[in-house]
């Protein structure tokens, strides 16, 4: 064994630039692979925390233009929501709509708490709206049914929006008063969400629609659904809401711009075949890199073999084993693959850990919202231990067919060779 190790050492020592060479391309690809690797979870990690905080199985109705003429009526109307498709939505669909809410709005409201004001906007909402926006609760309640039913003048602030108002008793902001222009509300409750900059404040729907003199309309609807667990199916169930809905409204079923649908389900199909896509294309790109370092190898070690042959020849004749050539070879290549390899990994590991320190949770602030877009760019260590060991099996692989071919040859042809 020593005598073994010490002839794969002169070896690579008589031929250092060769071999440094084709050691850099071997672990150029695992360094490639597993930084690729890195950075695809990192956008994936990002999806799916921001996929996380709502949920999927929803869907959001907004107002629009009318497309096409239809009973007599010109194309370019504006459709208005109001409350008819809110029982619209309740009733018609039992079988697949399971909790209803909808949103109005009044903007530029001041809430005053003694000397101390903010400006916000009050979003009239539904008990089921913290199950399907970003909505977190940090203290007290949501609104409730009884809110809902009774129009009750209570209000639940962001935590940002209480300690602008309540400054160090903001922890304490659960049964105090407030005033938004003129109107008293009582806080009920806390919330947080994703850093908005200018936070909403959230009081029952029926109650803002009733105070600010909104009639019977509606910024937009927004339900959850069950049994759609297909594109297939969420598009036959869409197009037989637009019908519904189209009825009230008079619009023809097939004009998508008379109401706009955001279904986050087929969205959450989309971007996840996108991040499969992805993935595949990063695999693709590191496994071709990988090749590449396969190939040096393989290459090294047909022009070993070519320049060893009157060594082989010698070797033979004087009574070596075939198998000891072989394996000569082979430990050859094990050798550059194994410790270039496992140079690679560690360099690729050391990349990600560090793309991770600098920027692992990054996120993009809009003003009223952040979104994290990258997030936790690290590899598995299993996933990177396993693509060094295909590379050394493929390593492998490509010094035992020079090999092969070294040990083939017979002895008086090996010593004649140039």
């Amino acid at each position: 064994m020593i005598d073994l190790i010490q002839e794969i050492f002169g070896t690579i020592k008589r031929n250092k630039l060769r071999t440094f060479l084709t050691g850099f391309a071997v672990a150029w690809g695992i360094f490639m692979l597993i930084v690729l690797l890195g950075a695809g979870n990192g956008l994936i990690h990002a999806f799916e925390s921001s996929s996380a905080d709502m949920a999927m199985n929803s869907i959001k109705v907004f107002p629009g233009w009318t497309s096409k003429a239809y009973d007599g009526l010109k194309e370019g109307r504006r459709i208005e929501l109001d409350n008819k498709d809110y029982r619209i939505t309740e009733t018609d669909f039992p079988q697949n709509v399971i909790s209803v809410g909808a949103t109005v709005r009044q903007s530029n409201v001041t809430l005053t708490y003694g000397q101390d004001y903010v400006s916000t906007t009050l979003e009239g909402v539904y008990p089921n709206h913290k199950d399907v926006e970003r909505v977190k609760p940090a203290g007290g309640r949501f609104i409730n049914d009884i809110d809902i039913r009774q129009r009750r003048k209570v209000i639940i602030l962001h935590t940002k929006t209480a300690e602008m108002l309540f400054k160090k008793d903001a922890d304490k902001a659960i049964g105090k008063f407030v005033n938004a222009n003129g109107v008293v509300y009582q806080v009920v409750g806390l919330f947080t969400d994703k850093g908005s900059f200018q936070p909403n404040a959230f009081i029952p729907f029926t109650t803002l629609q009733l105070i600010y003199n909104k009639g019977d309309k509606l910024n937009n609807l927004i339900f959850m659904t069950q049994g759609l667990d297909t594109e297939e199916k969420n598009e036959i169930f869409e197009k037989e809401y637009r019908k519904a809905i189209g009825v009230h409204h008079r619009f023809t079923a097939d004009d998508k711009g008379a109401i706009w649908m955001w279904n986050r389900f087929t969205q959450f199909l989309q971007q996840e075949k996108g991040m499969r896509i992805l993935t595949i294309a990063i695999w693709v790109i590191g496994i071709f890199t990988l090749l590449s370092g396969i190939v040096g190898v393989s290459n090294i070690m047909l022009i070993t073999v070519k320049e060893r042959t009157r060594e082989f020849g010698i070797r033979k004749a004087l009574g070596a084993k075939p198998i000891s050539i072989l394996w000569l070879i082979i430990a050859e290549s094990v050798t550059i693959t194994t410790f270039f390899g496992y140079i690679g990994m560690v360099a690729g590991i050391a990349a990600t850990e560090y793309m991770n320190t600098v920027a692992g949770n990054q996120t993009v602030d809009a003003g009223v919202f952040t979104e994290t877009v990258f997030l936790n760019p690290t590899v598995d260590i299993s996933i990177a231990i396993q693509a060094t060991m295909t590379l050394v099996i493929a390593g492998t692989l490509a010094g035992f067919f020079p090999a092969r071919k070294a040990v083939m040859i017979r002895s008086i042809e090996a010593l004649r060779a140039d």
